[in-house]
């Protein structure tokens, strides 16, 4: 904002500029009372270019006398009387104006200004309403510092010491915790207390799983089990984590995704004392290193391995097989990794029982569904600012992740398309009220493509060619191979980072898309995840720990398995306290009637939910 004090003939007004400030921004940036706000009669016409508009086409303006300035009545072409701004002593015809200019009074009370040069006023409350932002901003422009706001907070996706200025890579340093360990590697030890508050907060929404830890915690069912483990690194993760050391494991871990390690939660479980070997932005390279770092330690031999996409099962299976034949149980939860499995097990490569959490009841229809079900519009808001009501979506797949994306964004307004292969799931499509495309169909005209279908290349070069301007492209699939980024890396082609996870990929003749998380899981990469639903995974998985390591021999043979539908229950059944929920009872007669123990499980374990 500008004001400009701008000399007149003494028989004129003061012209002073005010542009843009209506009356209650005049009062809350100046501290003008109400009935400080007045006006004055409009200027005579002039041909000055700096003079103000006519009245018709702006607020007129206040006098001189009345302090740094005063903001007008809104009633066009109106000139209210100056009351306000009225001299206590209307005779008083000479007074000092605040900057050294001569003000006059005239007998009615009119205050005009003595003929001087033109000065500009810059009040100070302006500067301090910038200079009030957050030092670590520095430089960068204001819409720059307020684009990353979703990201510079520790509470979300982005860790704490994402804006940190040491780029020292931390496979490069030397940190111990304060027991003097340094069997670990993350970004910033100093960063476990903001760590463990993360994980404070995230106990509060896990109840299950503090439920076993408070039941389990005198048997020790784990007591002697070594579980590695490749899972995201979050405040969830963490809890599940410490409710295995409870239960008597010992644990090392490292992350399943790049970008979705919390730098300060890994700081938070090294202090603790649990080998973590994870930070956010690794490199391809840092990936495989800190899951042989978990693995490959001298007089550690892992018995039981918790795995999220595979790459942990595959680097044991390949890299140390003599280590493999050992493991007595692996347990899965994602799709990608379960069809690796499946396929060991096809081949007959498959020594080790495996426990498919997957394609268990609790984690499919709860994480995959209400989980993707709100962190979508979360991923999409954070990274880009953008409405959804009216925008065109397709979503590749219509599987419980692929459902949940749908909901939501149709609820928000979305126009919805959906791809599928699956003639069932297509039909669930067609029943829920979408439309099922062929992706060339519609990839001309759509604002959103999102994959979640656990397949590679289904966005190709050739549909991102395609795309128009703004596209926005992301996956909530586990991994990055939905998405064909790789083709994207081409002389022709230029990447121009905009936020943190956000890279616009711009075309020879301008044309952009907006590339989310480089292809990777959105909504872990870029924003958070609901702990509660989290918390029905992740006692779902150690449930299945505890079945396989406490399973007697013979009982799980080389192949995979899910979770026993009374499991399922169970973990269901620990969640309801927390919505104050009731279940009803069968009767000894219904349950005769049925079929059925009155305890569970109530369905066989071919029922499709």
């Amino acid at each position: 904002m500008s004001v400009q004090v701008v000399s007149a003939a003494a028989a004129k007004v003061p012209e002073v500029e005010l542009k843009d400030l209506s009356p209650s921004e005049a009062e809350s940036q100046l501290g003008l009372s109400t009935a400080a706000v007045g006006a004055m009669a409009p200027p005579a016409g002039g041909g000055d270019p700096e003079a103000p508009a006519p009245a018709a086409e702006r607020p007129p303006a206040p006098g001189p006398g009345a302090g740094p300035a005063a903001a007008l009545s809104p009633a066009a072409g109106k000139v209210p009387q100056a009351s306000a701004m009225k001299r206590s002593d209307p005779h008083h015809q000479h007074q000092r104006h605040r900057d050294g200019g001569e003000a006059l009074v005239s007998p009615d009370g009119t205050v005009t200004e003595a003929p001087r040069t033109v000065k500009k006023i810059q009040f100070a409350d302006q500067k301090q309403e910038f200079n009030k932002r957050p030092t670590k901003i520095g430089r960068r422009s204001l819409s720059r510092s307020i684009s990353q706001s979703s990201t510079d907070s520790y509470s979300s996706a982005a860790s704490y010491t994402d804006s940190s200025d040491d780029e020292t890579s931390p496979r490069d340093k030397q940190q111990k915790n304060s027991k003097g360990s340094s069997d670990f590697c993350v970004k910033n030890i100093k960063q476990a207390e903001f760590g463990r508050r993360e994980i404070e907060i995230a106990e509060q929404e896990m109840p299950a799983l503090m439920a076993l830890r408070k039941r389990a915690q005198g048997e020790k069912p784990l007591a002697g089990a070594k579980i590695v483990g490749c899972t995201h690194i979050t405040a969830q993760t963490a809890v599940l984590m410490e409710t295995l050391g409870a239960l008597g494991a010992q644990c090392r871990w490292a992350a399943c995704n790049i970008y979705s390690t919390l730098n300060e939660v890994a700081a938070a479980l090294a202090e603790s004392g649990f080998p973590v070997f994870a930070w956010k932005g690794e490199s391809e390279d840092d990936f495989w290193w800190c899951i042989d770092r978990c693995v490959n330690v001298e007089g550690w031999q892992p018995n039981m391995i918790l795995d999220d996409g595979g790459d942990l099962t595959h680097w044991i299976y390949k890299k140390y097989p003599n280590m493999f034949k050992k493991i007595k149980g692996i347990v899965e939860e994602s799709v990608t990794g379960v069809h690796r499995l499946y396929q060991l097990s096809k081949a007959g490569k498959l020594c080790v029982p495996a426990m498919n959490v997957n394609d268990s009841v609790t984690k499919q229809k709860f994480d995959n569904l209400y989980c993707c079900r709100e962190s979508i519009l979360d991923g999409l808001k954070r990274t880009t600012d953008m409405m959804f009501g009216g925008k065109q979506v397709v979503v590749c797949g219509y599987g419980e992740v692929g459902k949940g994306c749908c909901a939501a964004l149709k609820a928000m307004g979305s126009i919805v398309y959906v791809t599928e292969i699956d003639p069932i799931c297509a039909l669930q499509a067609c029943m829920d009220g979408f439309r099922l495309v062929k992706l060339n169909e519609v990839i001309r005209q759509v604002d959103i493509v999102i994959t979640c279908t656990g397949n590679k290349n289904v966005v190709t070069r050739e549909h991102l060619d395609r795309m128009k301007n703004s596209c926005i492209v992301c996956n909530m699939g586990h991994s990055n191979t939905e998405i064909d980024v790789a083709s994207l890396r081409t002389p022709e082609l230029t990447w121009e980072r905009v936020r943190s996870q956000v890279d616009h990929v711009i075309w020879p003749d301008g044309k952009r898309i907006v590339l989310l998380a480089e292809g990777r899981l959105l909504n872990l990469s870029c924003s958070t995840v609901p702990t509660f639903v989290l918390s029905i995974t992740a006692t779902t998985q150690a449930l299945a720990l505890i079945e396989l390591y406490n399973a007697p021999e013979g009982r799980y043979k080389q192949d995979v398995y899910l979770l026993p539908k009374k499991m399922d229950e169970y973990v269901a059944s620990l969640h309801l306290p927390t919505f104050d929920a009731h279940l009803t009872e069968l009767t000894d007669e219904q349950a005769k009637y049925l079929g059925l123990n009155k305890n569970g499980p109530f369905k066989p374990n071919y029922y499709r939910y």
